[in-house]
């Protein structure tokens, strides 16, 4: 091995020997889906009832809320309407308010489970911007934390994820299930 050293600014010295961060739970995420989804996922989904496999986490009578599989923090969550369109701008009064209402659901439910000290939100509308399903407008929730960034993504291109999309689904579905029914959370 040769040893290097860096700017202090990044760390005093390293090492050319290639180090592994080994998590095979990701290659459900990453491996290629046979065959590869030809409709809408965010009309599929829905409508296969199978919430928990898709990480549907609420649903109301407009829109719902999923979890995202390529989340950019733990507890990224879409709030979909189940119209299918492309632009916020196609959507009746009554959706955007229902939208807006689980957003703000969303986030009351994300501040009991996870306690974010901020977020980001929007939508992506159209390729070009980001959106991986364009035809399907659909708005992001991404919780943030003071120093929730690390060396993994500048140095190693690498995003470690702390907790397993299926323990954020369980807590996010449990707190939504009690705010839903007017149980007060504790938090205020």
């Amino acid at each position: 091995m040769t040893k290097r050293c860096l700017p202090l600014s990044l760390a005093p010295c390293y090492t050319s020997a290639m180090e592994h961060l080994w998590a095979p739970w990701r290659m459900t995420f990453i491996a290629p889906k046979t065959p590869q989804p030809q409709e809408c996922i965010f009309c599929t989904q829905p409508a296969a009832h199978r919430d928990a496999e898709y990480y549907i986490v609420y649903r109301g009578t407009r829109c719902y809320m999923m979890l995202n599989l390529y989340p950019y923090n733990n507890g990224h969550l879409m709030v979909v309407p189940y119209q299918h369109v492309a632009s916020i701008e196609e959507l009746n009064a009554a959706t955007l308010d229902e939208l807006m209402a689980q957003a703000q659901l969303a986030l009351r439910a994300l501040r009991h489970v996870m306690k974010p000290d901020g977020f980001n939100m929007g939508i992506n509308e159209g390729k070009v911007a980001g959106a991986g399903f364009a035809e399907h407008m659909h708005f992001h929730i991404v919780p943030r934390w003071q120093g929730d960034t690390n060396f993994m993504p500048v140095i190693a291109d690498t995003k470690v994820m702390p907790e397993l999309l299926s323990t954020v689904y369980q807590k996010l579905k449990e707190a939504l299930d009690t705010l839903e029914h007017g149980q007060t959370t504790g938090e205020q």
